[in-house]
């Protein structure tokens, strides 16, 4: 059966994940998570892809990105895959694949934004590493709450919306991780990207519906075949 088409959309945010193929490790030293930082900076730039968000992790890296055209995402992960992978294997004397089959991606609607922009940068928070996100090096967290310099991110307009001068604007954004984000919250950004639907408003979800034709809400999860059975022979 095809692969449905992604969602893509010009001047809408992607929450993007790519993981490592079998849970293999992406990043080793830091030089590799460097190398990857310098990949992502010049193909978002030649793409004319937005970058707002991202978290590199051991296995799997997540980003916040708005592309100017469609299209444009696509051609700016095949550029970083092609170029970091090529460093990856010359690096470690390895070859074939690094990363698990196509990245996953949803749209993500404006009241979403910036919810989706904490969800990443506290990755390391929620697995342990680290207590809190600042301690992490390999995230946007310090450029968006602190205004430490990162060339990869540029802001999107909800974060601008948080002040008038970037001292407001990175107080804004510390206030909001002194609230956890909903659980309900947390499994609808993860359902929705690994369904690769569009996470907004249901103004936003049915615009995007007119706009491809398709569903674009996440499908319920089915229940396993043997606790099916098992219910309807009243167990």
């Amino acid at each position: 059966m095809p692969r449905s088409p992604r969602f893509d959309l010009a001047h809408v945010p992607q929450h993007i994940i790519q993981r490592g193929h079998d849970g293999e490790e992406c990043f080793r030293t830091p030089a590799d998570c460097r190398c990857y930082l310098a990949q992502l900076l010049h193909a978002s730039r030649r793409c004319e892809c937005n970058v707002h968000a991202y978290v590199l992790m051991r296995n799997h890296v997540h980003l916040l990105v708005t592309p100017a055209r469609v299209g444009s995402l696509a051609s700016m992960m095949q550029a970083i895959g092609r170029n970091y992978v090529s460093y990856y294997n010359t690096m470690y004397r390895r070859s074939g694949t690094l990363w698990e089959g196509r990245y996953k991606s949803c749209l993500i609607g404006a009241d979403y934004v910036l919810t989706c922009q904490r969800y990443i940068e506290l990755n390391p928070v929620r697995v342990g590493w680290v207590s809190e996100p600042l301690s992490y090096p390999w995230s946007s967290y310090s450029c968006n709450a602190l205004g430490a310099a990162d060339p990869a991110v540029v802001p999107h307009a909800q974060y601008l919306a948080l002040g008038h001068t970037s001292e407001q604007r990175a107080h804004g954004y510390r206030e909001l991780f002194k609230l956890d984000i909903d659980p309900d919250v947390l499994r609808d950004i993860r359902a929705y990207v690994q369904q690769q639907r569009a996470l907004g408003s249901p103004v936003f979800q049915m615009w995007v519906e007119a706009a491809f034709g398709r569903h674009a809400r996440v499908r319920p999860a089915h229940r396993p075949r043997r606790h099916v059975e098992a219910v309807e022979r009243g167990l």
